[in-house]
C-alpha cells in the first residue's frame, strides 16, 4: 500500500501518517473480504 506523506504541520492529530493509514485500512476492512492487518494492539473494526 503506498504511504501518504506527512502534513506541512507534523503535530496535528490526525494527519499524520499513521493515522492516515490506519484510516485507510479501517475502510478497506470494512468492505474488502481481504483484511489488512493495522497493528498489533489495534483491532480491524469498521469505518464508515
Amino acid at each position: 500500500m503506498a504511504q501518504p506523506k506527512k502534513q506541512s504541520s507534523p503535530r496535528k492529530t490526525g494527519m499524520r501518517r499513521s493515522h492516515l493509514v490506519e484510516k485507510l485500512a479501517k475502510r478497506v476492512n470494512g468492505h474488502s473480504p481481504v483484511k489488512v492487518l493495522i497493528g498489533k494492539k489495534k483491532s480491524s473494526t469498521k469505518q464508515k
